[in-house]
């Protein structure tokens, strides 16, 4: 009598073989999520139904954008990115960049008073190291242009960069660089 061996393969497939399709299925998900990522990168999202205006007047920027290469953070002593525009001038008010509504008002000791705003095709604008007697409150209806608060020095993670504003704005809820939406170049 006879008895038929099985090739190492099939022994090996019989024992692993569901763990290796899941691995490989795994895999595949992941290179395709890859792939759909890249290939939004560096395309240039639409602003036809929105023109945004400069938060602060007479502004200079104090602390550029920054998602390729760290800058020093003085107050928390590190390197990091910087996702936001650090804004000053000697007029402290701050506007709505666009029209929009109060998605959130809040206060933290890092951060300091914040004011969040959404705009039309995905934008939201938030304003950090606000005074805190900001003029809005969530669910207010604002105009391109309207106050919404003054710049201080109330976000404690950027102390020593003295009174300014921390202007971050998110497309879909992503951060972007503002620099591609303002007329920040002369700041």
């Amino acid at each position: 009598m006879e008895i038929k061996q099985e090739s190492k393969f099939k022994k090996l497939f019989k024992r692993y073989g569901v763990l290796s399709l899941a691995c490989v299925f795994s895999l595949a998900i992941a290179l395709t999520i890859a792939l759909c990522v890249k290939s939004n990168e560096g395309k240039p999202v639409s602003t036809d139904n929105i023109k945004f205006e400069l938060p602060m007047n007479n502004a200079v920027v104090v602390k550029d954008y920054a998602d390729d290469h760290l800058q020093f953070n003085e107050s928390l002593k590190r390197w990091e990115i910087h996702l936001s525009v650090d804004l000053s001038s000697e007029n402290s008010e701050v506007f709505s960049v666009a029209d929009g509504i109060i998605a959130s008002v809040s206060t933290d000791s890092l951060n300091g008073s914040v004011v969040k705003i959404e705009h039309a095709d995905g934008f939201v604008s938030v304003y950090s190291s606000l005074a805190e007697d900001v003029k809005v409150k969530e669910g207010d209806k604002v105009t391109k242009g309207q106050a919404i608060g003054n710049a201080s020095d109330t976000a404690t993670n950027e102390s020593k960069n003295g009174s300014h504003l921390h202007f971050t704005l998110l497309k879909n809820g992503l951060e972007v660089d503002p620099n591609n939406y303002l007329d920040l170049q002369n700041k």
